[in-house]
């Protein structure tokens, strides 16, 4: 199993990229950012199950509505946790075709 979907070490990650040796962690507690961009990954999440379950069912019980986003949290929890690392890496590192090509790693 890939360890992006796997519940036990979805939170590993290589310290530096192997091609161009880019440090995946500039700096202690760099990833405390990526909270908030989970945060809009999660109510993205929880306004399509509110929508779904609208369009669905004819009355959206609590019980229904807490059940769903629950189960769909906790399937997509790694996906949520890597996710929103690698967009917030991103915001900070950008890509540079010149060291990629001089890396010469595929």
């Amino acid at each position: 199993m890939h360890k992006g979907w796997s519940y036990t070490r979805f939170s590993e990650m290589p310290e530096e990229c192997p091609c161009c040796h880019q440090r995946y962690e500039p700096e202690p507690g760099f990833y405390y950012g990526a909270m908030y961009v989970s945060y809009g990954i999660t109510t993205a999440i929880l306004i399509t199950i509110l929508v779904a379950l609208s369009v669905l069912l004819e009355e959206v019980t609590m019980l229904w509505f807490l059940g769903s986003l629950s189960v769909a949290l906790l399937l997509f929890y790694p996906f949520i946790f890597r996710m929103s690392r690698a967009i917030w890496f991103n915001f900070f590192v950008h890509y540079n075709k010149d060291v990629a090509a001089s890396a010469r790693c595929q």
